[in-house]
This record gives structure tokens, C-alpha cells and sequence, in this order.
């Protein structure tokens, strides 16, 4: 059974800070991906990484601000967000995919955690 699980949401005033970490197993040619989904809206890519390379991708949302980073001993993958708006206010979920990011939809889901930024 493959267990992903987020932490690290809450509350922060805009131009705060946050750090999300995603615990996900660490296997060789997996990836590990961040979406976010606001209400109302659609579930958008934010930030990925591979688990052996450590190569990084970052969604629009994310560029200049956020930090996709993992911890190969701690099987643990991070999300630094910098400069919060109000508009980052969503819930965060983590996604583990075995084919190394070609295929999120067939991957491990989270449960998700609540980011909201306050004005």
C-alpha cells in the first residue's frame, strides 16, 4: 500500500511564508508532483521533482516563488512558498507517480492540505 501524506498548511498573511512537506516513497524513476485546487477552480500543476536526479519543474503559479526540493533519507519532499498571495489560497495536495511524471492522474493522491492567505 502506498502512502503519501501532506503536511505543513494553515494560515499566513500575504507576503508570508509556508513550507509543505510531502512524505512519499522514495523509489528510483518515481516522481513526486504539488497541485494545488482553489474552490471553484481546476486542480493546476505547481511543482515537481524526480526522485533520483532531483530534476525540477515549476507551474506558472509557482515560478520566482515557490521551492520544490526532497530529502532522499527522510523520503520526504518539500514545498518552500515564498511571497503568499491570496490568490495561493487552496487546498495543496501531493502526488507520487511511478512512471517518473507521465502519468499524475494514475498516481498516489494525498489527502491534501489547506494553504489560505490572508489580505
Amino acid at each position: 500500500q502506498v502512502k503519501v501524506v501532506e503536511s505543513g498548511g494553515g494560515l499566513v498573511q500575504a507576503g508570508g511564508s509556508l513550507r509543505l512537506s510531502c512524505a512519499a516513497p522514495g523509489r528510483t524513476n518515481w516522481a513526486v508532483g504539488w497541485f494545488r485546487q482553489a474552490p471553484g477552480k481546476e486542480r493546476e500543476l505547481v511543482a515537481t521533482i524526480t526522485w533520483n536526479l532531483g530534476t525540477t519543474y515549476y507551474g506558472d503559479p509557482a515560478k520566482g516563488r515557490f521551492t520544490i526540493s526532497r530529502d532522499r533519507a527522510k523520503k520526504t519532499v518539500y514545498l518552500q512558498m515564498n511571497s503568499l498571495k491570496p490568490e495561493d489560497t487552496a487546498v495543496y495536495y501531493c502526488v507520487a507517480d511511478g512512471s517518473g511524471g507521465r502519468d499524475w492522474s494514475g498516481g498516489y493522491w494525498g489527502q491534501g492540505t489547506q494553504v489560505t492567505v490572508s489580505s
